[in-house]
């Protein structure tokens, strides 16, 4: 029997969408959690409602962990058997080392593949997961595909509304006097991945409902602007705000398609409960 020509990899921070899901070339790898020596893969063995009361509750902060080389080594090895060769799109590499553990797995299992720095995560892996599937139905060979996936990776846009400034401290991502003055004037930091993908800080709004309204105006922009039709949002355990949100977009440009989905467990470790991401690419040109 013929071998398929291309799996697909992603880690656990991608939003597994409804396609991706379904899809069974698609195949998904989980970072780890940890709280204290308890550990738990990523998506697999903790619910995020598990999640979040585990953090509420805990003394010790939970940490998270890429994938070991050996996992992978051993996911690609099963996948060689019927593929002839992979494409992984991973969380940008300046947040997580997830893409060398990547890598070193394909090499030890010997097989081809693509390795590609989404230099997002959530939704921003999983819209060139999508698109990589399109072209691929269209004939393209793995190397066209990445070459085009990485073409345009340029046109990701990307607002995040971090939810709990106490947990993006604990984890590293701000330092003690910008967790100060913020909770102090109770500022609502809104960040965004660079071009580079890294996390920066890109606006600070003085209340929730302010905070919001940026949101609902850059989607605004987009569609009107850009010629985005279709966006992402995604959310750290709060769903009905999140309806809301799609709500006052809608209401605004009525014919722009949202989608509504959850953060992974191991990003809400970071950003926190509470967070609200609005993702999209721009059309290509």
């Amino acid at each position: 029997m013929s071998k398929k020509p291309i799996a697909w990899i992603v880690d656990s921070t991608a939003y597994v969408s409804d396609i991706l899901a379904a899809h069974p070339d698609v195949h998904v790898v989980p970072l780890t959690i940890h709280f204290g020596q308890e550990q738990f893969a990523d998506g697999v063995e903790l619910t995020s409602d598990e999640l979040y009361s585990r953090i509420r509750n805990a003394e010790e902060f939970p940490k998270t962990s890429q994938p070991p080389a050996g996992e992978f080594a051993k996911l690609y090895e099963k996948i060689s058997e019927d593929y002839e060769a992979i494409i992984a799109v991973h969380i940008s590499e300046k947040l997580s080392g997830t893409i060398s553990s990547s890598k070193s797995g394909a090499e030890i299992a010997e097989i081809h593949m693509e390795c590609i720095d989404s230099l997002a995560l959530s939704s921003g892996i999983t819209l060139l997961v999508e698109r990589g599937l399109i072209l691929q139905e269209r004939g393209m060979n793995i190397e066209e595909i990445a070459l085009k996936l990485r073409s345009e990776m340029k046109n990701f846009r990307n607002y995040i509304l971090i939810g709990n400034l106490n947990q993006l401290y604990k984890g590293g991502r701000m330092s003690g006097v910008q967790f100060y003055l913020g909770s102090l004037l109770k500022i609502k930091p809104i960040i965004q991945l660079t071009e580079f993908g890294e996390l920066k800080a890109f606006e600070k709004v003085r209340s929730q409902n302010k905070a919001i309204n940026y949101l609902v105006d850059k989607a605004v922009d987009a569609y009107e602007k850009d010629g985005v039709r279709s966006i992402d949002l995604m959310h750290g355990n709060v769903l009905d705000q999140v309806e809301d949100l799609k709500k006052l977009i809608q209401a605004k440009v009525p014919n722009l398609e949202v989608r509504v989905g959850e953060i992974s467990s191991v990003l809400a470790v970071h950003a926190g409960e509470g967070t609200i991401a609005t993702l999209w690419h721009v059309p290509a040109e």
